[in-house]
């Protein structure tokens, strides 16, 4: 009976032991592996609960974004509120099973741009107009892009005196709810900024106005140890680059990435080509993030790029390169729809975030094989 206990004990301890090798070489390898997608609805927190747990989990996941927004019941701000939004309740759950499974959570409120989509105004600019960049903008009752206004989404103005009081109270709940660390404001898009007819941003340089806004939000986070996290879009010349203006930036800002806290962490989304940007970032001395959405395929080579970087850098370099990211941009219901087959009338496209995941995570885990 000791012999066999003792067998037992070796075992299990062999197996620790293989695991903790295991694990220690894939934070090596790949130090941040993230999964990035809208919070749940709050009748399907226990849904989504247990994909981190049977399927985030299991596939190494060691990062997950949350872009809250306004779905959350704001005790500072109730009225930016959506309706049927998340409870307290509801987000210690979330945080319980992330901190279950060693998972960095990270809640995100799109700042800056993105105020709007579609033919739709969000909540702060709903509630608070006044903070409007382009007021003279009006909302369409039907929305088609291009159009005469170039309005994809509406902005808040940096430099109004007030919107930082509202938008640091956000900051400040949505980070203490969720126990973070860090937050991520979103900041990409933002097509306007320094409008012609602001009487506050009228004349400003872009890029100072954008890098400005980047390190008020940055500033503050830091106080209470925080770190910021934005998508790197609006840091890239899209002219030059040949990138465009949705990956890069038509207007600018992309001088911004000389003058901005050289400690935020830059989310660098490519979906249509596997470009190699994340080495721009890590040259100017940002930790960035390659973030995939729906291409298989890129997804592979994206994440055996971001271990060449890595692997090929110096010592200085290398710690900038963190890792990969999946994004998805449906509704958290509808992708674990798609992901769990539950729409037995609809069939999952090859290109889909679904497959994108799953193939990014398959050859981040052979890694380690």
């Amino acid at each position: 009976m000791a012999k066999f206990s003792l067998l037992l004990f070796i075992s299990f301890c062999t197996t620790l032991w293989n695991s903790l090798l295991a694990q220690s070489k894939i934070d090596s390898l790949l130090p941040t592996r993230g999964f990035c997608i809208t919070a749940p609805k709050a009748q399907k927190v226990d849904d989504f609960v247990k994909f981190i747990q049977e399927e985030l989990a299991p596939r190494q996941v060691n990062t997950l974004i949350l872009r809250v927004d306004y779905n959350y019941q704001f005790e500072s701000h109730p009225e930016l509120r959506d309706p049927e939004a998340l409870s307290k309740k509801g987000v210690k759950k979330l945080v319980s099973v992330c901190k279950k499974n060693n998972i960095r959570i990270i809640p995100q409120i799109n700042l800056l741009g993105h105020q709007s989509w579609a033919a739709t105004t969000t909540n702060l600019l709903k509630v608070y107009p006044e903070f409007d960049e382009t007021p003279a903008v009006k909302m369409p009752e039907k929305y088609v892009w291009p159009n005469p206004d170039g309005l994809y989404c509406k902005s808040y103005c940096p430099l109004h005196p007030t919107v930082h009081k509202v938008v640091f109270a956000l900051i400040d709940e949505i980070c203490e709810v969720f126990e973070t660390n860090a937050f991520h404001a979103g900041m990409d898009e933002v097509f306007y900024i320094g409008d012609d007819k602001c009487p506050r941003c009228s004349g400003r340089d872009k890029a100072e106005l954008f890098a400005g806004e980047v390190n008020e939000i940055r500033n503050h986070l830091a106080i209470k140890n925080r770190k910021l996290w934005i998508w790197g879009d609006r840091l890239i010349d899209g002219k030059t680059t040949g990138i465009g203006m949705w990956e890069g930036s038509f207007n600018n800002t992309h001088r911004a990435i000389d003058l901005i806290a050289k400690d935020v962490t830059i989310c660098d989304w490519h979906y249509e080509r596997p470009d190699q940007t994340a080495v721009y970032f890590a040259m100017k001395g940002f930790d960035v993030i390659t973030c995939p959405w729906r291409m298989p395929k890129f997804a592979v080579i994206q994440t055996q790029d971001m271990l060449k970087f890595r692997q090929s850098s110096t010592a200085t370099m290398k710690p900038h390169f963190q890792g990969m990211m999946q994004t998805v941009w449906s509704s958290a219901e509808s992708f674990l729809d798609e992901f769990y087959g539950r729409n037995p009338n609809k069939t999952v496209e090859e290109n889909s975030s679904t497959n994108c995941f799953k193939a990014m995570f398959t050859e981040i885990n052979q890694l380690i094989k």
